[in-house]
């Protein structure tokens, strides 16, 4: 069986749009101070874990707790994240071609984990490997090696790495020994081995590791 693995944020699934809905959220539900919101954009950008909501709580001398905060803003984007249909049609027809399917990202575990459950995807995938699980990022080959173990096989037996980020995900499939498609958009860093295809879409590397099955 064929393996293929995905990055989750900005390839999957629309995180950002995702991240000002939940940041709002939270900001009203909690009253929080008027500096708060623009603080959570800038600290929370790329990625967000517990500790930013600890610091939160430190910087505006806000009374709840971080874990209650850090809570709240998960189960916050896991409402507001979405995935598209076509998307999830896309990787049910890869199941469908006995294709295995992991998650490679870069997030803490209980939010990553969250947003695969709220959009439909968590009964599309067989294993998922989240950079807090180990305390270790994209592009470390061990994260790749988790994921790829979670999914029932080895990287020793080869597959295909999706997603955005040249360096984590095209990089770090490249050390992992996988063909890579990397979702165009981000600068291409000096020095970086190509992709082996370049697409605008997710579901357009979809159709390409589709064609490998037929």
């Amino acid at each position: 069986m064929p393996l293929a693995l995905f990055d989750l944020d900005g390839t999957l699934v629309d995180r950002q749009s995702a991240l000002g809905d939940a940041i709002s959220c939270l900001c009203r539900s909690r009253a929080l101070p008027p500096g708060a919101e623009p603080w959570l954009r800038t600290e929370l950008a790329d990625r967000a874990t517990a500790g930013d909501f600890a610091r939160l709580r430190e910087v505006f001398g806000l009374e709840a707790s971080a874990a209650d905060l850090w809570q709240e803003y998960v189960d916050l984007m896991a409402a507001a994240v979405t995935c598209r249909p076509e998307v999830l049609e896309g990787l049910a027809c890869l199941r469908a071609a006995a294709w295995t399917i992991g998650v490679i990202t870069n997030g803490a575990g209980d939010i990553q984990r969250a947003k695969l459950a709220g959009t439909g995807l968590a009964p599309l995938v067989d294993g998922v490997a989240a950079s807090g699980d180990l305390e270790i990022r994209k592009p470390d080959r061990r994260l790749f090696e988790l994921g790829a173990t979670r999914c029932g096989v080895s990287l020793a037996e080869g597959g295909w790495m999706v997603g955005d980020n040249p360096t984590g995900d095209i990089g770090g499939g490249h050390q992992a020994g996988l063909r890579t498609i990397w979702l165009c958009g981000r600068p291409w860093p000096d020095g970086l081995p190509a992709a082996h295809h370049v697409v605008d879409d997710v579901t357009d590397a979809i159709t390409i590791l589709l064609a490998e099955t037929e």
